[in-house]
């Protein structure tokens, strides 16, 4: 692989000095969770979720997202789920005030369980999915049964921020999942991804002092340091900073390879009577020698072969990435009086990767028999993205008021280059079996520019309250453009088409403890170009948005110490596909068939009985393809998607031995198929981890010492990708020592 300069020298004196930390002798200990231990010495880590503020909250940034007067949301905080979250233009709510399924994972929860990126934290919800596996090119997510790729990740509320590879746990101060469309209440995501919307808000300081450090041991002899610092400052503590970064390299979860990952961010804010500021900013690089691959498989297969060697590179050990991604971001917010709130932020993303590409001419067969030539596949994504509003609250007629306003705005420019050896050049190669990648025929050339995608939109939207606040209606409307150019430019190939996405939702308080909700919501996604081949007669063509539609309904329940939820739903996505031309054999690229997905959902969390919190939940998804080509596939399943999910965690704190945690979690999928036709299908799969965390002090210094295992019994199973399988990581064991000084 041709080497690029290393431009995150902003790591590089990090990354020695944490390797000489290493070298000093701080101590990998065991232990890990699923929850906050109730005497976790963890006092500056507390008081740092417990300090934080959403950006775009409209209470005052005083007030923390974390602190609960409730003791019943205090417990459902050790289960490592925040009681509030935010949902986009409407600002942060209660959860039992939403009219939507939610969760919000916390900092505790993510150290806990040793997370170390995004996916890891989204696995413990049965609607949310990971469709990739650890060490592949990035992570892609499945919610409700529609795919959200990395790139539809929210930052602080703002797209195309967050890294479009994997986002690392060390930022990540709480994650929001919001379940179905929210284009209205959140904007139209770059890539138009309609099931749902996670957002990272990321760490801010806390009032207590932070110094800590931690370090890491994982399988495939891969060690690790983070550190994480934060001080405030000023006379009534207003200024803040907090500093993350960390280390890790080693070979990681396949054999022969290695994955090296450096990563730094530092957040200021300030937090004032009525003005609040935050501005984040963020680096990371990734070097992987043996990413992991996403295979296919000839048409006509009806069962797919074992599941090779998680261990093994399914294409070769030759497959290499690297990936830099830098990002800005800051946000300002001003309490006009005790009823406005005005804001606004801005931030921009820039990306580029870099990979050696071993590529299948042919697909695998029963065998595990396919050739394979080399390629070199390199690309960069440009990204601003800005918001403002503003939200008041008042009353008429004995009706309440939250009105908020605002618009936003997303420029994303791509580039690609992508040079293949001839197929003439293949070789044969095995899954089981992989050869070395043949060496690329030719000159690596730069990435070009191949799209620029515009995206604004202005949205209204009213929260009305009856019943003295018992029974709250939210309406709203979002006119959204998307602007696409795809180059090199043509007639055909440019739009510029508006939509509007309509939210209207109901939640009625039957008692304190119990909402009933239902809501119809909308997403949108960008139109696709028409292929460019032989048998479309409308090559390039740009085809206009694609409106979704849901409609849903459920109850939440608030026992005190644990939250329960069920939520019935159907969402309606529109797809494209090739429309017969009638007396020929030519096909028009056009916006018809639709994916119809209807699912049942249920989950609990929380302090069930003294000292054992759960996090469990269960999904069952009926997805249906309809209006396909010729009717071909109408009414069979859709996809990539399995019928029937579920993630059940556990965490106990041992009465016997304070400070002892011991955890576990079972994930479960069922089958879903790989092909239109409904004949490939991959495999049910169930995996196990076990978790265990003890807190205490050394010397002095506060420490939790935490070992997880993944995967405990080193189950080998192919991974639903699409219409594509991943072979999903073996077991994995993660050991560390957390060091507060």
């Amino acid at each position: 692989m041709s080497v690029r300069p290393d431009s995150s020298l902003l790591l590089t004196p990090l990354s020695s000095a944490l390797k000489s930390l290493l070298g000093a002798g701080l101590a990998v200990g065991a232990a890990g969770a699923l929850a906050q231990a109730a005497q976790a010495p963890e006092a500056p880590a507390k008081a740092a979720s417990a300090a934080s503020t959403s950006a775009t909250s409209a209470t005052s940034a005083n007030t923390a997202l974390n602190k609960v007067t409730v003791q019943g949301k205090a417990e459902r905080q050790k289960a490592g789920l925040g009681s509030r979250g935010g949902v986009g233009i409407l600002g942060s709510q209660d959860a039992m005030d939403i009219p939507f399924s939610t969760l919000n994972y916390t900092e505790q929860l993510m150290r806990d369980q040793q997370s170390r990126t995004l996916a890891d934290v989204l696995q413990n919800d049965a609607s949310v999915r990971v469709m990739t596996a650890a060490q592949g090119f990035g992570e892609d997510f499945q919610i409700r049964g529609f795919a959200v790729p990395s790139g539809d990740v929210g930052f602080n509320g703002l797209f195309g921020l967050a890294s479009a590879n994997r986002m690392p746990a060390e930022v990540m101060e709480r994650v929001e999942v919001l379940k179905g469309p929210n284009a209205m209440v959140n904007g139209m995501p770059p890539g138009g991804s309609v099931g749902g919307s996670i957002n990272v808000i990321p760490k801010r300081a806390a009032d207590l002092n932070l110094t800590r450090v931690t370090t890491s041991f994982s399988s495939g002899d891969q060690l690790g340091v983070a550190v994480d610092v934060g001080r405030r400052f000023g006379e009534k503590k207003e200024w803040g900073v907090r500093f993350n970064g960390s280390y890790r390299d080693g070979e990681a979860s396949i054999d022969d390879g290695n994955a090296r990952q450096r990563f730094a961010a530092l957040a200021l804010d300030f937090r004032g009577t009525q003005l609040r500021w935050t501005t984040d900013v963020f680096k990371q690089h990734e070097n992987i020698r043996g990413f992991r691959s996403q295979p296919a498989f000839v048409t006509g297969l009806t069962r797919l072969p074992k599941t090779p060697d998680p261990r093994k590179n399914i294409y070769g050990p030759d497959a290499a990435l690297a990936i830099d991604d830098e990002m800005f971001a800051t946000k300002l917010e001003y309490d006009v009086n005790d009823r406005v709130t005005v804001w606004a932020g801005a931030g921009w993303r820039d990306s580029w990767s870099m990979q050696d590409f071993p590529t299948a001419s042919t697909r695998a067969d029963a065998n595990g028999d396919f050739r394979l030539i080399g390629a070199w596949y390199d690309a960069y994504f440009k990204t601003k993205s800005a918001d403002a509003g503003a939200r008041a609250r008042f009353e008429t007629a004995g009706i309440g008021h939250s009105v908020s306003v605002g618009i936003s705005r997303l420029e994303q420019e791509t580039g690609f280059f992508y040079l293949a050896n001839p197929t003439t050049t293949s070789v044969p190669s095995n899954i089981y079996n992989p050869v070395p990648m043949p060496a690329v025929i030719g000159v690596r050339g730069t990435p070009t520019k191949s799209s620029d995608t515009r995206l604004s939109g202005v949205a209204i939207a009213d929260t009305l309250s009856f019943l003295n606040e018992r029974l709250l209606v939210t309406v709203g409307l979002r006119d959204q453009t998307a602007e696409l150019t795809a180059y090199p430019k043509t007639a055909t190939n440019y739009y510029n088409k508006s939509n509007l996405s309509r939210l209207g939702g109901v939640v009625f308080k039957a008692t304190e403890d119990l909402s009933v909700y239902a809501n119809y919501a909308e997403g949108l996604t960008r139109g696709a170009i028409a292929p460019t081949n032989a048998t479309i007669v409308n090559p390039g063509e740009a085809l206009p948005p694609f409106v979704s539609k849901q409609i849903e309904a459920g109850v939440k329940k608030d026992w005190g110490s644990f939250l329960t939820s069920l939520s019935v739903y159907q969402i309606k996505k529109a797809n494209s596909i090739n429309v017969p031309v009638p007396g020929t054999a030519l096909f028009r690229f056009a916006a018809d068939g639709e994916q119809r997905n209807r699912g049942v959902e249920l989950s609990a969390q929380g302090e069930i009985i003294r000292s054992v919190r759960w996090l469990a939940s269960a999904s069952y998804t009926d997805a249906k393809q309809q209006r396909t080509a010729g009717g071909a596939f109408d009414g069979k399943d859709a996809t990539g998607v399995a019928d029937k999910t579920a993630s059940i965690g556990a965490d106990w704190d041992v009465p016997y031995l304070p400070g002892l945690g011991i955890s576990g979690r079972v994930i479960y999928t069922s089958s879903g198929w790989i092909d239109n036709a409904n004949t490939l299908a991959v495999p049910a799969w169930t995996r196990a981890d076990i978790g265990a965390r003890y807190t205490t002090r050394i010397a002095g210094v506060p420490t939790v010492l935490r070992a997880n295992i993944d995967n405990v019994f080193d189950r080998h199973y192919w991974l639903l990708s699409g219409s594509y399988a991943t072979v999903a990581t073996g077991r994995t064991v993660v050991l560390s020592a957390s060091f507060d000084f």
